[in-house]
């Protein structure tokens, strides 16, 4: 197995990695998380009672957003033209998990997006909840 990192050139610079030689394929990356609530922000989301609005809607278009934004934030990432990404939540008890599918053809994986669109999402979930409930938890 080789343990080189690709982001760093023969003398320890960083730089971004070549794929210009790689073929393009379909590719697909899946990330989730969740982010641990009281259960006065389940009620809240469940009944639609978030002063700031359908929290779901609005975290869906966020993570979508932070997804398609992923190469202005992380360095060394490339620009990808996503085909599809995919927001998905479900309340399990007190626990909102998310789970972000980033589809697209080309020559590198768009596990980085999944990630970020994920964050993101669960991150305005937290926006959106955070005057009922400023203990809430983002994790894995």
């Amino acid at each position: 197995m080789d343990n080189k990192l690709s982001h760093v050139d023969e003398n320890g610079k960083a730089n971004m990695v070549d794929v210009s030689d790689k073929e393009v394929t379909k590719r697909i990356a899946k990330a989730s998380g969740k982010i641990t609530v009281s259960a006065d922000v389940v009620s809240a989301i469940k009944d639609n009672q978030v002063k700031k609005g359908d929290v779901f809607s609005t975290a869906r278009i966020a993570g979508i957003m932070g997804a398609k934004k992923t190469s202005e934030l992380i360095p060394l990432c490339h620009n990808l033209l996503l085909d599809n990404v995919q927001i998905e939540f479900e309340i399990k008890e007190n626990d909102i998990h998310c789970e972000c599918t980033v589809t697209l053809e080309g020559r590198t994986g768009a596990e980085m997006e999944a990630l970020n669109g994920v964050n993101v999402a669960l991150l305005t979930v937290y926006d959106m909840c955070k005057a009922i409930d400023k203990t809430m938890v983002i994790g894995v």
